[in-house]
């Protein structure tokens, strides 16, 4: 995956809309695996048209780390651009940063259809519930 959000986002400008699609999915293709024990009712994120599994671990430093998941390709690959802004920071930065402002560049809601990008909002809502717990 790119280091980080402005790094993918210097690409994806470049980007026809199929292209982004491919990006997207790429970008799924890259999320480290999530072993299927913790696809569980507690890990699944409410509100997305696909399945969406998200788990939080933590490091011996407090950063929070994200195991993430998807049973659709272009779902899986809003969830790692999503991750890409909050993965491996404290929980304190993860509830101070702009997640959705972070996104609006990438027009995601222009580029895609409703029903795949309905439950971004409920993926950042446990993101920032999570930080939240840990802060």
């Amino acid at each position: 995956m790119p280091a980080t959000i402005d790094d993918l986002l210097a690409d994806y400008g470049f980007l026809d809309a199929d292209d982004r699609y491919r990006l997207l999915i790429d970008l799924g293709r890259e999320l480290e695996p999530m072993p299927d024990a913790l696809k569980t009712d507690a890990t699944l994120v409410r509100g997305c048209s696909a399945s969406v599994w998200v788990y939080p671990t933590r490091a011996a430093d407090g950063r929070l780390h994200f195991l993430a998941d998807s049973n659709a390709a272009i779902t899986k690959g809003i969830i790692a651009l999503v991750l890409l802004t909050v993965q491996d920071r404290a929980p304190a930065d993860i509830a101070a940063t702009d997640i959705e402002a972070a996104l609006a560049p990438f027009e995601l809601t222009r580029q895609l259809s409703s029903n795949r990008t309905q439950g971004i909002p409920n993926m950042i809502a446990l993101i920032r519930a999570t930080a939240a717990r840990y802060a």
